[in-house]
């Protein structure tokens, strides 16, 4: 009996893109990534956002009502419920993230490791939570790790300090061990992130020997991080460990070549996009070659990179809903991505970020600047919404 022809992807299908939609929620994105597309708007937003915070005036809810609205879950895991419906009902996952950064406390980052794990406990048994996901500067002061980094001697406090990080992190990753629920560990600046890729390697040592619940994140804008992905594979593999990897192109560019050029040292950035796409789809192919031996988090709001995936799924006889093979996108963006691929039967998450909105900010700025930092990214979503609407009053 013959089977019918695969149905090609089309990323430019609104309908199915925004059918949990509905026009009210058509007409706040419309308008939110019309003012994100002013530059000026996203440059100037944030002081004066944080100094209307920082003496009180009363602009949280409409904040909430807006940027929060769209890109965050809502300031608890409950108040996520809804947005957990919501993916669920296009067949989308959830990744609920605690998006509290910078801060300096060991109360704070006491506090962070239950909250974190409090997300493991919420995506137990829930098969609409798939993954769950934490940053190490959530949990350990930044200077800490840059020292670690610099492999400049802690002192007795620091040690002790560094001890309780440790702590902290094989905590969270034992409860998701223990639960079967898998957690991504993120990246983060470079000049911080071979602790946290020792730290990732020691817990995927302990808790990938029988499937895959680690994953470290690689950031592919960087140019040494296919050699990191290959040279981990090996080290795995010599191990018996599942390699966990979460593929990203990067967040933090402008940022590490100023300080490269600052500090005089060489930038560990790629020298162009095209190189850094290269390595992210080659990336892609390696791990698709070693399905079995390591478990991948496609995350990425590039159609090619997408398609490219979804081609190496047929080419190895891989199962769409194979658990070693993920899609993931952030919430707010690149719906027209995420919907079409889960409608069309494969593994697909969105970063839920959630926390006290005041808290969340420095994710929400981030988030605004990316959009338009991104070629065609603020001009993309905007074509989409505005064909969708046209679709609808038809």
């Amino acid at each position: 009996m013959e089977t019918s022809p695969k149905k090609p992807l089309n990323f430019d299908n609104t309908e199915i893109a925004f059918r949990n939609q509905s026009d009210a929620d058509l007409n706040a994105g419309y308008w939110l990534f019309k003012v994100i597309s002013s530059n000026f708007l996203t440059r100037v937003g944030p002081p004066i956002t944080n100094f209307f915070l920082n003496i009180g005036l009363p602009i949280k809810g409409i904040i909430k009502a807006t940027i929060f609205k769209h890109f965050c879950g809502g300031e608890t895991i409950a108040e996520c419920e809804k947005r957990i419906q919501q993916l669920a009902a296009g067949r989308v996952g959830t990744i609920l993230d605690y998006s509290v950064e910078g801060e300096e406390k060991e109360t704070v980052f006491d506090f962070t490791c239950e909250e974190i794990i409090r997300t493991i406990e919420r995506a137990d048994g829930d098969p609409r939570i798939p993954i769950t996901v934490f940053k190490v500067t959530g949990i350990a002061r930044f200077a800490l790790l840059e020292k670690l980094d610099a492999q400049q001697t802690l002192n007795d406090a620091e040690q002790a300090e560094f001890d309780r990080v440790k702590v902290r992190c094989e905590k969270i990753c034992r409860n998701a061990f223990e639960r079967k629920v898998p957690i991504m560990i993120d990246a983060e600046d470079s000049w911080i992130q071979d602790t946290i890729d020792q730290l990732a390697m020691d817990m995927m040592r302990k808790f990938n020997k029988n499937g895959i619940i680690v994953y470290n994140t690689y950031q592919m804008y960087r140019h040494d991080k296919l050699a990191s992905i290959k040279a981990d594979h090996e080290i795995a593999k010599a191990e018996g460990f599942i390699l966990g990897v979460k593929m990203v192109r990067g967040a933090y560019m402008e940022k590490e070549r100023e300080r490269a050029a600052a500090m005089g040292y060489p930038s560990p950035i790629q020298p162009d996009k095209a190189a850094s796409d290269k390595d992210y789809d080659e990336s892609l192919r390696y791990s698709m070659v070693n399905i079995n031996e390591i478990a991948i988090v496609c995350g990425t709001h590039n159609e090619t990179s997408c398609r490219l995936l979804t081609e190496l799924i047929d080419q190895y006889n891989v199962e769409y809903n194979h658990p070693h093979v993920y899609f993931a996108q952030l919430l707010g963006m690149s719906d027209n991505l995420s919907f079409n691929l889960s409608d069309a039967g494969y593994n697909v998450t969105k970063y839920v970020p959630y926390g006290p909105i005041k808290a969340v900010m420095p994710y929400l700025f981030r988030r605004a600047q990316e959009n338009t930092s991104i070629a065609g990214q603020t001009s993309r979503e905007l074509g989409l919404i505005i064909k969708e609407k046209k679709r609808r009053n038809a």
